[in-house]
């Protein structure tokens, strides 16, 4: 076993880290694999035992101190997706028959809507493009 070169028992350390991030999930265990595989390139390069024990924890912590923190806000954020109703609100549409405090329909993503003004005193005659406020029921609110 003396005559594999150093890279290779690096490779083999690499893929070795690769299991555990596949089993666990654990994203550190591929950042350490990313850091054998800098080491394996340093002991390929003709680098002493010091430089490659030296590349492999710089180049492992530098991966976790930079992606962890990304990562973590990534998962932290909210969807921007917003899908059902939901992806109405906001959404211009055009009145189709006269909409005011007590009803009236608009078309809005391509479909017919039953629809009532925000504003009961406010009415929106055919033609007018409208601004959805939220989806109540079945019910579009406009102003």
């Amino acid at each position: 076993m003396n005559d594999i070169d150093a890279w290779v028992w690096w490779l083999v350390a690499a893929a070795a880290l690769g299991i555990p991030l596949v089993v666990t999930a654990m994203p550190e265990f591929g950042m350490f694999g990313v850091g054998a595989i800098a080491a394996a390139v340093t002991a390929g390069l003709g680098a002493g035992v010091v430089a490659q024990v030296l590349v492999f924890v710089i180049v492992s912590v530098a991966l976790i101190a930079v992606v962890r923190p990304i990562a973590a806000r990534h998962r932290a954020q909210q969807p921007h997706m917003a899908s059902g109703v939901d992806a109405l609100k906001g959404r211009q549409a055009v009145v189709l028959e006269r909409v005011d405090g007590s009803g009236g329909r608009i078309k809005l993503a391509g479909e017919v809507w039953s629809a009532r003004a925000l504003d009961t005193g406010r009415a929106f005659e055919a033609g007018e493009e409208v601004d959805v406020v939220e989806i109540d029921g079945a019910t579009a609110v406009v102003m």
